[in-house]
């Protein structure tokens, strides 16, 4: 993917609104990618600065490449309230009608309510992986001991009994 990632930079370098670029989070980048719910890489988030979204498309360069067409210009934001529709520009000014610390305790929450989701979720994987596990070893031990049955020495004899019936013939 590096070369398309680079490849889209040279692309976007010239344009006055869009920006495309690459941050190592294992290294100087780590503060800025905690801050913006980087967990894997690599990511690639798109839109607003300050309210990043993941980036869930194709990640060949013309995939990529048409996604930035399309959708990194200009768009809905505090700093830009003239390109939302009205139900936008009334989440907006309901936002920042907000006290400060009223703001923090609502972002606070919704962030919470994703980490949570966020750990409901390896829970359930892991649980999954366990449940799994336990039934591929049940499995495997079951088709063990049918093995160990005879299941062999009945398709050997049943082979053997057929050859002896078209030998007759």
């Amino acid at each position: 993917m590096k070369p398309d990632w680079d490849k889209l930079m040279d692309a976007f370098a010239d344009s006055p609104t869009a920006l495309i670029a690459d941050v190592d989070c294992t290294a100087e980048g780590k503060p800025l990618c905690d801050a913006n719910g980087v967990r894997g890489y690599p990511s690639i988030k798109y839109g607003d600065p300050s309210a990043l979204e993941d980036y869930k498309g194709g990640r060949d360069y013309d995939s990529m490449k048409k996604f930035a067409d399309e959708n990194l210009k200009p768009m809905c934001s505090p700093s830009n309230i003239d390109l939302c529709d009205a139900e936008k520009k009334a989440e907006i000014e309901k936002f920042q009608a907000m006290s400060a610390a009223d703001l923090d305790a609502a972002i606070a929450e919704k962030t919470k309510a994703m980490d949570e989701a966020e750990e409901n979720f390896k829970t359930g994987v892991s649980e999954l992986q366990e449940k799994y596990q336990a039934l591929m070893e049940a499995k495997d031990k079951t088709l063990e001991d049918i093995k160990n049955s005879g299941l062999g020495m009945m398709k050997a004899v049943k082979a053997s009994s057929g050859k002896k019936g078209s030998e007759e013939l």
